[in-house]
């Protein structure tokens, strides 16, 4: 028997709050200090029902002693004074979100319900839940796995379709349900090489090299696929990184503004105003994209523009698509430096001020001609913005990887099964082939919760969740 915790499992601040209880002891505890209007006992009643009633505390003491008695947990048919009228929901085990004993207050919002609830329910035997110790206790008891536990934060964190149907994929196990197939075939190249060692006196062989070579060659080809949407999944979930760049006063602010619709950077005709990186996310089709408005890039001798500029060309870097914007037709010169800075990104020259200067002049690559300042042709920018990332449209049973710890898992795996691959085409004996084998099962067990076995791994993972999950 463990303890029986209690959180608030909604955020603070809306009408309606609920209260989670879980443990052994969740719906005697809850039992204390809830009333229903029925009469009934909690502790009389069915799993997966809800009733209605009021919370009490003890009743306060209005007798003229100088030294009252100390608070005392309620007995059933004993008084008090009501907290709030409110749903309870019984879920008994090992049918809940945790597979134990769990009990959900639905009461009104006020901050002052809420903490008066909780101490009551701490008064009375629970302790308060530690960040993510519901679904921990859910993985624990085997309602889920590692992965689908990680997805639980997924989903709560999600911001768009993309990173929602992620997330439902992985808690539904369709990622669990790839690495059980994934296992399965290792196990069964692992068995028959095994059982070779036991009759290696007789010179049996029950595995066919050739067989066991091509399984050997599908098992990593879906290992890396499962590694190679690491890219996708990264970029979905944390946002496709933008940097808009080009010289001062060309309208970078401008069109920063104009993209995410409110006034984030400040606008001027005083050249050098950007002088630091300012970031905005905007959603277009389903996928996030991070819009870095950079200092712009030009000969100065103010220290603290230098040092913008300078992060400029970093955030040209780290970005995955550059929105070089311009005001007037760049020289050969300025051509030629741009497109070696941005080799490996994908470049997209947008022409501002349109509304301005309605000179026809031409590049000898695909420009957008717009208008920061009016919106004219801004469109266009999303639409190419959104092509060029690249980002395939994500359905509700693809299994993308968005988890740092499952792609380095992944890595590993691929590891194990290239060196069996290489000891299959070189003819090595089977116990030196079982044991990298084993290997690249153990990697793939680390990522459902199988190889994991420290309270310290698993204090990091549930550590990130909210207080209440």
């Amino acid at each position: 028997m463990h303890d029986t915790i209690c959180a608030l499992a909604t955020p603070a601040g809306g009408a309606i709050a609920v209260i989670r209880i879980s443990g052994d002891q969740a719906i005697a505890i809850a039992d204390k200090i809830f009333r229903s209007k029925s009469g009934k006992s909690l502790t009389e009643a069915k799993g997966q029902t809800l009733h209605y009633g009021s919370i009490v505390s003890e009743e306060t003491n209005t007798s003229s002693e100088i030294h009252p008695t100390p608070p005392r947990p309620l007995e059933r048919g004993q008084g008090g004074e009501a907290v709030d009228d409110v749903l309870v929901s019984v879920f008994r085990a090992p049918h809940s979100y945790t597979g134990e004993n769990s009990v959900e207050i639905s009461c009104h919002g006020s901050r002052y319900i809420i903490s008066r609830i909780i101490d009551l329910l701490i008064e009375n035997g629970c302790r308060q839940a530690k960040p993510g110790e519901y679904t921990q206790c859910a993985f624990m008891n085997g309602k889920m796995d590692l992965s689908q536990a990680e997805a639980v934060a997924d989903l709560i964190a999600s911001t768009n379709n993309a990173t929602h149907r992620m997330a439902m994929s992985q808690l539904r196990g369709n990622f669990s349900n790839e690495l059980s197939e994934l296992r399965e075939k290792l196990l069964h190249i692992t068995s028959l090489l095994e059982l070779e060692l036991d009759f290696s006196d007789q010179d049996v062989n029950f595995a066919d090299r050739e067989q066991l070579s091509s399984l050997a060659e599908q098992i990593d080809k879906k290992i890396t696929s499962l590694a190679n949407s690491f890219k996708t999944g990264r970029a979905i979930k944390q946002g496709v990184p933008v940097a808009i760049i080009g010289k001062t006063n060309v309208g970078k602010s401008t069109l920063l503004n104009r993209l995410v619709g409110e006034e984030r950077a400040i606008v001027s005709d005083i050249h050098g105003t950007t002088r630091d990186v300012i970031e905005d996310t905007v959603t277009i089709n389903g996928i996030t994209f991070r819009f870095i408005d950079t200092a712009g890039i030009r000969d100065t001798k103010d220290e603290i523009e230098r040092i913008g500029i300078e992060r400029t060309y970093q955030k040209i870097q780290e970005a995955t698509i550059v929105l070089w914007l311009v005001d007037e037709r760049p020289t050969e010169g300025e051509l030629e430096e741009i497109k070696s800075q941005t080799s490996n990104k994908s470049l997209i020259i947008v022409r501002n001020k349109i509304d301005k200067d309605t000179t026809d002049w031409h590049l000898p690559y695909p420009c957008i001609n717009i208008s920061a300042r009016t919106g004219e042709n801004i469109q266009s920018i999303e639409q190419s913005i959104h092509q060029a990332a690249d980002i395939p449209e994500i359905h509700e049973n693809d299994v993308i990887i968005t988890n740092a710890r499952h792609y380095e898992a992944l890595c590993r795996a691929h590891d194990s099964i290239t060196i069996v691959r290489e000891g299959l085409e070189q003819g090595l004996s089977g116990d030196l082939l079982s044991e990298d084998l084993r290997q690249c099962i153990a990697h793939l067990g680390e990522i459902v919760g199988g190889a994991i076995s420290t309270e310290e791994t698993l204090q990091s993972i549930f550590s990130s969740f909210c207080i209440g999950k």
